[in-house]
């Protein structure tokens, strides 16, 4: 299975934040390709640099050392992705969230994360 992880989820898996224990299961499968979205990566960027999340380093060394030590990958938003979110009914405002449901339904992956809003799209979540 190929697993894209939400922003949160990433920021909980790297600091020990509370995962469901599904969610947990299923990023340890090493069968599983877990992912990482670039939309994630400049959320995150964002967010630190306005002050509104504090990390123990700057997002530039943080996100790509701790992605390779937990074995995740890096997913480019792309054309296919960012044309999917035009079919987006508009039941979730967040724009990130909503890149990463067009990421996830164009690429056929499931969304690990705790949002209830995603689950109304058609996309599977695990959490």
């Amino acid at each position: 299975m190929r697993l894209l992880l939400d922003t949160c989820t990433f920021l909980w898996l790297i600091g020990g934040g509370p995962l469901s224990s599904a969610a947990a299961a299923a990023v340890r499968i090493p069968s599983n390709d877990v992912l990482l979205s670039a939309v994630s990566v400049w959320e995150i960027a964002l967010k630190y640099r306005d002050g509104k999340l504090a990390l123990p380093e700057p997002p530039d060394r943080l996100v790509p050392a701790r992605r390779g030590t937990r074995g995740i990958v890096s997913l480019d938003f792309d054309e296919e992705s960012a044309l999917q979110s035009l079919k987006l009914p508009p039941l979730h405002r967040d724009p990130f969230d909503r890149m990463l449901i067009s990421q996830a339904i164009a690429h056929g992956l499931a969304i690990v994360t705790p949002d209830p809003a995603i689950a109304q799209y058609p996309v599977r979540v695990i959490w």
